[in-house]
C-alpha cells in the first residue's frame, strides 16, 4: 500500500484570496459564499490519482471536523482522512473512536499547560507568541503563529506522530507526505518522500534534492512561480505509475 498524506489549505485548496489563476473548481462553501478552490488541473490530477490501485489518498489537516467537512474535493468521501492535527481519524467519514482515544492518553500530560494557554492573550500575534513561550512549559507544547492566529498544540500530537501511528496500522509500503507551513514539518520529516515549497525547506533547515522533475528519495521542492498542488500531484501520479 502506497500512501499519500496531503496537507490541504495552501497545498490542495486555495482560499479565494490566493491567486492560482487558470480555470478553477470551487471545493468549498461557507455561509453562502465560495471560499476555497483548487486548479482544474488539480482537481483532475487528484482524481488520477485516487484511481489508482494501492494507492491511499489520506487528507491531513489542522482543520476541525466541522471545517474539513465543509470541504468536498469531488473525489467521494475518502477512505480515510486525519483531522485536529492528526488527533481525529476519519474512517470513511466517521470517528475511529479507538484512534481518539489513543489521542487523548498522548496529550494527557500536556493539559495543564493548555489551559494555561488562554490566560496569555492579546491581539498582536507576536506578543501573545512571546508571552506563551516564555510562560508555558515548550518540552509539552508547541506555539505556532499562522498570520492573525496563534495555536498552542500537544507537542506529542502533531501529523508526525499521526503519519507513524497511521503508517503502522496500514502497514503501508510507501509515504509520501506534502505540506506548506510549520504544522506539516513533522509529517514532512517522516515521510519517506516529503514534498514542500522551497521557502519551508530553507526555513525548517530540510534537505533539498531537487524539484519535483527529479525522483529522489528525499525532501522536494517545488519549482517557483508554479501551483504547488499542480505540481505536487503530477509528481505523484509519475512516481506512482
Amino acid at each position: 500500500m502506497q500512501i499519500v498524506h496531503t496537507d490541504l489549505d495552501n497545498t490542495l485548496i486555495y482560499s479565494y484570496k490566493h491567486e492560482i489563476g487558470g480555470p478553477k473548481t470551487c471545493v468549498e462553501i461557507y455561509q453562502g459564499r465560495e471560499i476555497s478552490f483548487m486548479t482544474e488541473t488539480s482537481h483532475r490530477l487528484l482524481g488520477q490519482l485516487c484511481s489508482k490501485p494501492g494507492v491511499l489518498v489520506v487528507p491531513t489537516t489542522t482543520r476541525t471536523l466541522e471545517q474539513y467537512q465543509r470541504i468536498d474535493l469531488g473525489i467521494g468521501v475518502p477512505e480515510y482522512a486525519l483531522v485536529c492535527n492528526g488527533g481525529v481519524l476519519l474512517h470513511q467519514g466517521k470517528e475511529d473512536p479507538v484512534w481518539y482515544q489513543e489521542s487523548l492518553a498522548l496529550i494527557a500530560d500536556a493539559q495543564s499547560e493548555l489551559q494555561r494557554a488562554e490566560q496569555w492573550k492579546s491581539n498582536e500575534p507576536e506578543k501573545s507568541v512571546a508571552m506563551l513561550k516564555a510562560h508555558l512549559n515548550l518540552s509539552l507544547v508547541e506555539v505556532f503563529c499562522n498570520g492573525i492566529k496563534v495555536y498552542v498544540l500537544p507537542k506529542k500530537l502533531n501529523k508526525g506522530s499521526a503519519v507513524r501511528r497511521f503508517r503502522k496500522r496500514v502497514a503501508a509500503e510507501t509515504v509520501y507526505a506534502a505540506g506548506d507551513s510549520a504544522f506539516d514539518v513533522p509529517m514532512i520529516q517522516v515521510a519517506d518522500i516529503g514534498m514542500a515549497p522551497k521557502e519551508l525547506l530553507e526555513q525548517y533547515e530540510l534537505p533539498q534534492t531537487g524539484n519535483f522533475k527529479e525522483k529522489t528519495e528525499n525532501k522536494i521542492q517545488n519549482e517557483e512561480k508554479k501551483i504547488f498542488s499542480d505540481q505536487m500531484l503530477a509528481y505523484l501520479l509519475e512516481c506512482l505509475s
